[in-house]
């Protein structure tokens, strides 16, 4: 037996034969098939990093809930009469049945059906059925749903980390957090609503290959291009008016550092800003937009944002992405099984008008009818097949290695085409996956 082989015959791999896996420019198609490799990525990842669970619209009312998942954990966001809201570990205390097995509606407690404890809206035991089977050793107070031991927010994006010590939210986000204001500024009051609904795809590859990714579009979505490019006067089309995806073209790719990263279109945007605008003047409510937006951030800041129209077009890893007119949750199931959560933007302080055609807008293209996100979801299956062959088996992200730098901000740039986010998120995730751990 090989060295290699050795290595891979353990139920473990250690963590040289994981840092084996990843190297300048290239990385083996094993960190995507293996199952070893998952079950790694669901303990130093998914239970130990800072997570994305939901935004703090979506539960607007005491009593109402989410129901998500951490790695493997199912937890439950949920809204208390006090107003706060806390992410619970969706297990009773008693044998462990999920408590709550709707994915979203609103309660004014918790049951478990299985034996019918109940607990209330902070999580704390309520009631036991039949309590006299319990001694006087049995404390109600020490019974309560487990809390997710860490719980912050930034510009109303919930995060939670399993791990009970650890970077702040602040820190684990770096440079990233300032893009969320290019969602959340995109309403001139600063507010934004995700009631709009939410639809769901799935895959049979592994959830790393959602990525930022600036070199498919030309090629897998190379119908709708060309369709932005002839209703380059309206909607979408405004801000495609020149091939956004070309490398003489002004976007970029940017790498924040912990695997997060952005294709950057406000300059290639701004280009065609007077183009948007007019668009939006023939929308009800349109010119009022504009006006409301240039009075709340200024006339330069303004036309960014609405070049823009919300979409920082930005990954947060390990499973948020901002994106069009959408915040996407990715979940991992196996490693050739991701489900993506889809949950669609309202704008606050616009009109319906502009909601409703930002709306139309996302279900064209990432809608379960759309005509971008079927093509993004066959893609990844043909990879996924394709990773499952032995021989030759490492994939090439070496793409514009040779030009990428460092931005004034930090961050580590390149042409839009170029492979900067590929490079980052296996960077991030091999320090993850080999850290010291307790």
């Amino acid at each position: 037996m090989n060295q290699s082989a050795a290595i891979w015959s353990q139920p473990t791999p250690t963590d040289a034969a994981i840092a084996s896996l990843v190297q300048d420019g290239r990385v083996h198609s094993r960190i995507y098939t293996d199952q070893r490799i998952f079950d790694l990525e669901m303990e130093r990842i998914f239970h130990t990093s800072w997570i994305y669970i939901g935004h703090e619209s979506e539960v607007p009312k005491a009593g109402d809930f989410q129901a998500r998942m951490m790695g493997r954990t199912p937890v439950l966001m949920v809204r208390g009469r006090d107003q706060e809201v806390r992410v619970l570990i969706n297990r009773c205390r008693h044998r462990a049945a999920a408590v709550v097995e709707t994915e979203s509606g609103n309660t004014k407690m918790l049951r478990c059906w299985y034996h019918g404890w109940v607990y209330d809206l902070t999580g704390a035991l309520r009631e036991v059925t039949e309590p006299g089977g319990y001694g006087p050793e049995f404390k109600f107070e020490d019974m309560g749903l487990s809390r997710v031991p860490r719980v912050a927010s930034h510009r109303g994006f919930l995060f939670a980390s399993l791990k009970h010590e650890g970077e702040s939210l602040a820190e684990f986000l770096g440079g990233a957090a300032a893009q969320f204001d290019m969602l959340v500024d995109a309403s001139p009051t600063g507010e934004i609503f995700l009631d709009a609904g939410v639809n769901k795809t799935e895959y049979q590859g592994n959830w790393k290959l959602v990525g930022m990714d600036g070199y498919h579009p030309n090629f897998v979505h190379a119908s709708v291009v060309a369709g932005w490019a002839r209703n380059a006067e309206a909607g979408i089309g405004a801000m495609h008016r020149e091939d956004p995806f070309s490398d003489a073209a002004l976007t970029l790719t940017r790498d924040f550092g912990h695997g997060h990263a952005m294709l950057d279109f406000r300059a290639q945007r701004l280009k065609s800003y007077s183009k948007h605008a007019a668009f939006l003047a023939k929308v009800p409510g349109g010119t009022q937009y504009v006006e409301d937006m240039h009075k709340a951030y200024g006339k330069d800041r303004a036309e960014v944002l609405i070049s823009l129209s919300g979409d920082p077009h930005l990954g947060v890893f390990p499973n948020l992405q901002l994106i069009g007119n959408q915040v996407r949750i990715i979940v991992p199931v196996a490693p050739g099984l991701t489900q993506v959560i889809m949950s669609m933007v309202r704008l606050g302080g616009v009109s319906d008008e502009i909601n409703t055609m930002r709306v139309r807008q996302h279900e064209s293209f990432y809608g379960p009818a759309g005509s971008g996100s079927p093509d993004d979801a066959e893609i990844f299956e043909r990879v996924q097949r394709g990773m499952q062959a032995e021989f030759n088996p490492w994939i090439e992200i070496s793409r514009g290695m040779h030009r990428e730098y460092v931005d004034t901000d930090g961050s580590v740039v390149g042409r839009i085409t170029d492979e900067v986010p590929q490079r980052g998120q296996m960077k991030f995730w091999l320090q993850l996956m080999t850290q010291p751990r307790d």
